[in-house]
């Protein structure tokens, strides 16, 4: 089993280092041994979006993930284009909308998020980074409305690195923690990105 050290690296180069590694060297074990929750759950989630089980051994701070190709084909398959719906993909790297009254920009957001289920099936992710991770914590005013999209399929990826930085891994309630890599993916494979 190829073992990875991806100790002391931030999101995504963990992942990053585990991709090269599987393509490389067509893996179908691999162990990835990081030292933050953000790390792991990125790791884990990358390798089981490529066929593999995975599950993670803690001790103390260090996290031990094992992945083993299941008889699954790989998560990454070709499709028709033509007969999916458009994508639409919503980053949200703010926790107001705008600049000047905080208050005012506030209740933007929380009006705009509100009201994006107008968009119907177009809506396909909704990204939060940088100060947008906010909106997906306990206490957020839009958490109920986030669940809502997130049961009717929508799929919601929060940053790991920036609920690390402001210390809110713990408290996230929606979504799932994800890194740059998967962030830049979902850009390609949307057909239109709205910033906000």
């Amino acid at each position: 089993m190829k073992e990875i050290d991806a100790r002391g690296l931030a999101c995504p180069a963990p992942v990053l280092q585990t991709r090269t590694e599987i393509e490389t060297n067509n893996l179908t074990e691999v162990s990835v041994v990081v030292d933050n929750p953000a790390a792991e759950q990125n790791v884990v989630r990358f390798l089981r979006s490529r066929g593999f089980d995975a599950k993670t051994e803690r001790r103390e701070d260090v996290f031990r993930i094992i992945g083993v190709r299941g008889s699954e084909a790989s998560a990454h398959t070709s499709t028709d284009r033509k007969n999916e719906r458009t994508k639409i993909m919503v980053v949200c790297a703010s926790d107001r909308m705008g600049f000047g009254d905080d208050i005012l920009g506030q209740k933007l957001m929380i009006n705009f998020l509100r009201t994006l289920k107008e968009m119907g099936d177009e809506l396909w992710r909704l990204v939060f980074v940088n100060n947008g991770v906010k909106l997906t914590i306990d206490g957020s005013e839009v958490l109920d409305d986030l669940k809502a999209y997130e049961a009717d399929g929508i799929k919601i990826l929060v940053c790991g690195t920036c609920l690390d930085f402001f210390k809110l891994l713990d408290r996230k309630q929606i979504g799932e923690t994800t890194n740059m890599l998967d962030i830049v993916t979902a850009m390609q494979l949307a057909d239109k990105v709205i910033n906000l």
